[in-house]
């Protein structure tokens, strides 16, 4: 879930590509990914395509105009008459024009129109559903990067909290008021906090690493714009799941697509029951010839051609009698279809109720999680501050405030983690119920 509910920011921000600092921000990061994704300019070709297939549809009901010109030419000698022979040359030529149109097809046309527009519309949806996937994934990437962020900060203030401690048992030390070994224990706490720095600090770089390659941009110099999140409240969470799913189920991509799918297969069956009824069409021609040797005046070309011109009309009409159960495998083909694309939607519509209805669960266990993590850093607070002064007065062991500051930590990192997974699981909730 922290993959799609990483969409808190981009629902809250309206801000430019870039900060002052050249710096990218969420929506600069999203905006190129959408223009410059290959699956997405991929989508877009497919609309392109099915652009193309509504003006061949169209077509469809346009007659079909045919020319033909045609010349031939023989040499040599030939009989003339019974034993006489001549050299002649021989020539023929014709020309011609054709129109057919199709008058009825059993509505074939009409229903491939239908079907092209259908698939346009559904590539469309396709196409949002493609866009809010990019979207989110770069929105994760984005605010891992934030969380990263935040986790090295809480690993060098660490470092500069053992600096600090070193310093004060150094005196300490010096003072007699503890033992050398608490000074070694020290400087290795320092050193452990130097390494997850360290880890920390990987842990970013490749969580940018991340970023720019989903965006298909160089890593050198690529950094992101720090955005302050706020701590967030128990405000922010839903009370009722039913207006969420009521809307997704009315609005969301995948349902669209589903949805269109048992509309273009039920056209599809109407298609290929077209193949039951005749066909109509009707046909006009017209050519002219000429045939002649020795040719001297071009006139006499023309004049045969004018003589010889004609017109002709046909209509053809075709019946199916028999097709060995061609056409009845066919649409028995695509009412199963029908039966598929429903079992589809119906699947779709599950799948999406069941994530919607783990996407509240896990927010309202993120609350409690978040509620939980703040008490218990601020005990861890004051524990350790506690820790700290029984320290300096001799009264606890190097150990033990190691351990102290140990919880402390980890109360602080828990904070972290579910401050961000309460903020990005109500969002999610936000997703789906259309607020962009």
């Amino acid at each position: 879930m922290r993959k799609v509910t990483i969409f808190v920011v981009l629902l809250l921000l309206n801000i430019p590509v870039f900060t002052q600092n050249n710096l990218w921000t969420l929506e600069g990061c999203i905006n190129h990914a959408l223009e410059n994704n290959i699956s997405i300019l991929q989508a877009k070709n497919n609309l392109l395509s099915a652009q193309q297939d509504i003006t061949s549809a169209r077509g469809n009901f346009l007659p079909s105009i045919n020319s033909n010109l045609s010349g031939g030419a023989s040499f040599g000698n030939i009989e003339l008459y019974a034993g006489e022979f001549a050299d002649r040359e021989y020539y023929s030529t014709s020309v011609g024009v054709g129109l057919s149109q199709n008058i009825f097809n059993g509505f074939r046309n009409i229903n491939l129109l239908n079907q092209s527009k259908l698939s346009l519309q559904r590539n469309k949806y396709e196409l949002e559903s493609l866009k809010d996937d990019i979207s989110l994934n770069v929105a994760n990437a984005y605010l891992n990067v934030l969380f990263n962020k935040e986790n090295l900060e809480l690993a060098k203030s660490q470092v500069v909290f053992s600096e600090i401690q070193i310093e004060k048992v150094k005196s300490l030390v010096n003072e007699g008021s503890e033992p050398m070994s608490t000074l070694i224990e020290t400087q290795a706490t320092y050193s452990r906090d130097i390494q997850n720095l360290t880890i920390a600090q990987n842990s970013h770089e490749l969580a940018l690493l991340g970023l720019s390659q989903l965006l298909q941009i160089p890593n050198e110099g690529f950094d992101i714009e720090l955005i302050e999140i706020d701590a967030p409240s128990a405000n922010l969470m839903y009370d009722d799941i039913t207006p969420i799913l009521n809307y997704a189920m009315e609005n969301r991509n995948e349902i669209k697509v589903a949805e269109q799918d048992i509309e273009l297969a039920k056209i599809g069956t109407k298609i290929s029951r077209s193949a039951y009824l005749p066909s109509i069409s009707m046909g006009y021609g017209f050519n002219a010839s000429a045939n002649f040797s020795n040719l001297t005046d071009d006139d006499e070309l023309l004049d045969q051609i004018n003589d010889n011109k004609g017109h002709s009309l046909n209509m053809n009409i075709s019946i199916p009698i028999f097709s060995r159960n061609q056409i009845k495998s066919q649409v028995k083909k695509s009412k199963i279809q029908e039966s598929t694309s429903s079992l589809f939607l119906e699947q779709v519509k599950i799948n999406l109720e069941s994530t919607i209805q783990r996407a509240f669960t896990d927010a309202s266990a993120a609350l409690k999680s978040y509620e939980a993590a703040q008490l218990s850093l601020q005990s861890q607070e004051v524990a350790f501050q506690n820790s700290q002064e029984r320290f300096i007065i001799g009264a606890l062991n190097s150990f033990d405030l190691e351990q102290s500051r140990l919880r402390l930590l980890n109360a602080r990192s828990s904070l972290i983690n579910a401050k961000y997974d309460f903020i990005f699981k109500t969002k999610v909730l936000d997703f789906y119920l259309g607020k962009r």
